[in-house]
């Protein structure tokens, strides 16, 4: 791409998350190297050069400035005009910069009226369906799932609710991120009080066992989620799926061509009627072969007579 080479491996996550919005700062910068108005100048520059649309960044540059302030001190550059001349002459150098485009927030069971939505709906019919064939699995992929709130949280509804009116059907989730570090805590899975916040006690009680400062999920709540590092733009875990959950990432963050990309991949990914989610303030792209649920929420249905779209 001009001004430098579109890079391979490249990611963003929010897991799954909604957009922050900023706090009531006059859009002063945290450093004293680059300004607020300096570093938006340079994001609107580089992010289209990387996939990525600036409108994703605009209410929550401050972790990615911040990054790139301290990778500028550490070369010994002292503006952003210097430091988009580094990346023309040091291709490697967008891969770095690729590196501090990643936005990671997360809790349990955040955005609840969606988890509400998957509980009450969603998933018993998604139960009830796979109780009628056979194998009586429902399979789920969360993508950008990051240090694992997110398919924790289905398998906590799961266990808590689902599992008690399909004591018969079984519930695998398959949860990718590209963040290596943020895939071993998951792992492990001990979480802060804070982000336990939105969830029932009653589950909290059932399903976490504390650790001095921490809240550690026990195995049985555990199992039914692997985790496997891997970039949405490039690859995709094995379908088909019958829930996909892909909020606040590529319809956020990825340019208009990357949106389209990733639509096609995901609707080949599921099966026929699958479910989709994404951030209830993201929309897909209007060739997209999937409609939106009744039940709002960001909430969409694969439709089986349509064609994925790939330009």
């Amino acid at each position: 791409m001009p001004g430098g080479p579109h890079p391979i491996g490249a990611t963003l996550r929010s897991s799954n998350a909604e957009p922050v919005e900023s706090p009531a700062w006059p859009n002063a910068f945290y450093s004293e190297r680059v300004k607020d108005s300096e570093c938006v100048g340079f994001l609107q520059w580089a992010l289209p050069r990387l996939g990525l649309r600036w409108r994703g960044f605009r209410k929550v540059r401050s972790q990615v400035c911040k990054r790139i302030d301290r990778r500028m001190r550490a070369l010994g550059i002292d503006e952003a005009e210097a430091y988009k001349a580094y990346l023309d002459s040091h291709s490697d150098e967008w891969h770095v910069l690729d590196g501090f485009c990643t936005i990671s927030i997360s809790r349990f069971y955040r955005d609840h009226v969606v988890f509400d939505a998957l509980g009450d709906t969603v998933l018993p019919a998604l139960a009830a369906r796979a109780a009628a064939r056979t194998g009586a699995t429902v399979h789920c992929w969360s993508a950008g799932c990051a240090s694992g709130e997110e398919p924790y949280t289905l398998s906590l509804i799961w266990n808590q609710r689902i599992r008690l009116q399909f004591p018969h059907v079984v519930l695998a989730v398959v949860a990718t991120d590209l963040d290596a570090t943020l895939l071993d805590r998951a792992r492990v899975a001990c979480y802060s009080q804070s982000s336990l916040r939105e969830l029932p006690q009653a589950w909290i009680d059932a399903a976490f066992v504390r650790q001095n400062d921490q809240y550690c999920l026990r195995d049985p709540w555990k199992s039914c989620v692997e985790f496997l590092p891997q970039d949405i733009r490039t690859s995709q875990p094995s379908g088909p799926f019958d829930l996909v959950l892909c909020r606040n990432l590529a319809f956020t963050y990825f340019d208009k061509a990357a949106q389209r990309r990733i639509v096609s991949r995901l609707a080949e990914q599921m099966g026929a009627d699958g479910f989709l989610i994404v951030g209830r303030h993201e929309t897909l792209p209007s060739d997209a072969p999937f409609v939106p649920d009744a039940m709002g929420f960001g909430i969409y249905r694969r439709t089986p007579s349509a064609a994925p779209t790939c330009p």
